[in-house]
């Protein structure tokens, strides 16, 4: 007897078929002929109808078990179904219950949840069709991130995820270290001695995968890393995790131009592939969630982006009638508030910004003939402000030095990174896509916590 998935039976089981299917318990309604059965498998957001007759063996003993949330292998005939809204349901001969839920203690009854409440529950809610939805979406933009890369002949680099460096500065490390927190060894001036940790010196979980890809890029053109980064920042808002996923390429011989070309083009597929992957999903967020949930994709998909440079960007925000919160002016970093609104409102479609000042952005960012600007770009996108964020990186050994002593970073921390530009350096670049940001905007789901199967936050690491 041949096992299926749900989503398969449904789009082209036919009747009189047998088959064999796995799964858990969403609703059960009993008549005096017979029980509807509804049960999931995960595979889709649809339920496969189950029709069990009074005949089958064990039958009064089956219904008592079969309540929500339990799981159930059952075997049968699919037949034409007479309700309406569904083609087949499966008409049972044996059913297998593996695992009972109690009904006085399963708190996945059939009922409207809070988000809030869910999350106290990760281990269950999965099981919703939320979830369902989210992680199926989430599913097809990592394989259309994979796809995206591997058609154009990058290389996937697995970037460490320990690491003795901050790529951004910011600060907002983990620590990682073997050393006994009771009993700490202390240097003279009575600091920790790092020098007798495990790696010698002090070590973190890394935020950035950045770094070490140009090091690969170097040697082999094109490559990305696509894995788990961290942020020990102190936040509790709905943009921020401290465990979450990055998609990083990095490419040897390529300028702004071909980054921003290759951000964009990236967008537009990975919307376009998870659109033609899961039309059901997106249509379930588009009505439950977020009713621009596809005009959105429409719009990632069929404009082209607008590109501007930051001091445009800054003109044509000093020139708009809006009272931000924020103020405007040349030289501080943008805000939410103003990508938002030169995506949403001004432009209407994603805004890619170039060239911002030096002095708010990375030290590895190639700076510009006016020594005032750095070849920088982010990805505005409706909705959300920046998606993306990237730059031509500085290979020119002696401005990289000097911009490093200008910022007090320690050269002899990064001397692999300077002998990348000692030894046949080459223009290049990259961007950074964190992808629960991408699969947020994706679904229209307000919290970042409600798109990552278990959340990391501040006073948040249960399951």
């Amino acid at each position: 007897m041949a096992k299926g998935r749900i989503a398969e039976i449904l789009r082209t089981g036919k009747p009189g078929e047998a088959v064999t299917v796995q799964g858990w318990v969403r609703t059960k309604r009993e008549l005096k002929e017979f029980t509807f059965v509804e049960v999931n498998d995960g595979s889709c957001m649809a339920n496969l109808q189950v029709v069990l007759n009074p005949d089958l063996t064990d039958y009064a003993a089956i219904l008592r078990q079969l309540n929500t949330g339990a799981s159930v292998e059952v075997t049968g005939e699919i037949v034409s179904s007479p309700a309406k809204g569904q083609r087949i349901e499966l008409k049972a001969d044996t059913v297998q219950v593996y695992g009972e839920a109690d009904p006085q203690t399963y708190v996945l009854q059939k009922k409207r949840h809070s988000f809030e409440f869910l999350r106290t529950i990760a281990h269950l809610r999965s099981r919703t069709n939320t979830y369902g939805a989210v992680f199926r979406v989430r599913n097809a933009c990592a394989a259309a991130v994979h796809q995206f890369f591997q058609e154009r002949g990058f290389l996937w680099i697995h970037t460490p995820i320990i690491t003795a460096s901050d790529c951004e500065g910011a600060g907002e490390l983990f620590s990682v270290t073997s050393l006994d927190l009771n009993h700490l060894p202390l240097t003279e001036t009575k600091t920790v001695d790092f020098s007798q940790d495990f790696f010698g010196k002090r070590a973190f979980l890394t935020v950035s995968g950045q770094l070490e890809a140009e090091i690969m890029a170097l040697a082999f053109g094109n490559v990305y890393t696509f894995g788990p980064t961290f942020r020990a920042e102190n936040s509790n808002t709905s943009r921020h995790l401290a465990e979450f996923w990055m998609i990083e390429p990095e490419m040897a011989f390529c300028d702004l131009d071909g980054n921003m070309d290759l951000a964009e083009a990236f967008l537009k597929h990975i919307f376009k592939s998870v659109l033609e992957q899961c039309p059901e999903d997106l249509e379930f967020f588009n009505q439950r969630i977020d009713n621009s949930v596809l005009a959105t994709a429409d719009n990632i998909i069929n404009n082209e982006f607008e590109r501007i440079t930051y001091t445009e960007a800054i003109a044509l925000l000093e020139k708009s009638d809006r009272t931000f919160e924020y103020p405007v002016s040349w030289g501080l970093d943008l805000q939410s508030e103003h990508e938002r609104y030169l995506a949403e409102e001004l432009f209407k479609k994603p805004v890619i910004v170039t060239d911002y000042p030096r002095e708010i952005k990375a030290f590895y960012m190639r700076q510009n003939d006016d020594e005032k600007t750095v070849r920088a770009m982010d990805v505005l996108a409706p909705k959300v402000g920046e998606i993306i964020g990237g730059s031509q990186r500085e290979e020119r050994l002696d401005i990289l030095q000097k911009r490093m002593e200008a910022l007090q970073i320690n050269p002899d921390e990064l001397w692999w990174y300077l002998d990348l530009r000692r030894y046949g350096t080459v223009p290049h670049a990259g961007f950074g896509l964190g992808f629960e940001r991408v699969v947020q905007f994706m679904t229209g789901m307000a919290n970042i916590r409600d798109v990552i199967p278990f959340p990391r936050a501040p006073q948040t690491i249960d399951f």
